[in-house]
């Protein structure tokens, strides 16, 4: 799988994402991209601060293999917007992989 970026809006009125808020966004964003839902897992919460970022994993249907991505707010005003980068490599089997370059 190559880098994909992805950008998608959430509407917020906390300072901060929940991580299952975060990878709905980032499956929404990835959906749009791709046409295909993939099941994104988060385990941090995101602040709503422009730069601020998380690792989640993505892992595409019935295709087990894990992909590491990034996510990062790119705006904030009414609905924060997100960026998300799948990495380039699949995660080793201790859940690290490459981050993605585009």
């Amino acid at each position: 799988m190559l880098a994909l970026p992805a950008c998608g809006s959430v509407l917020l009125s906390t300072d901060t994402l929940t991580a299952s808020e975060v990878a709905t966004a980032a499956e929404d964003a990835l959906e749009q991209e791709v046409g295909t839902r993939p099941d994104v897992t988060c385990s941090q919460a995101l602040e709503k601060r422009v730069g601020a970022s998380t690792r989640c994993t993505l892992t595409g249907g019935d295709d087990p293999v894990e992909y590491g991505v990034t996510v990062t707010v790119t705006e904030t005003d009414e609905t924060t917007r997100i960026g998300v980068q799948v990495d380039d490599e699949p995660a080793d089997d201790d859940g690290s992989a490459e981050t993605g370059s585009s």
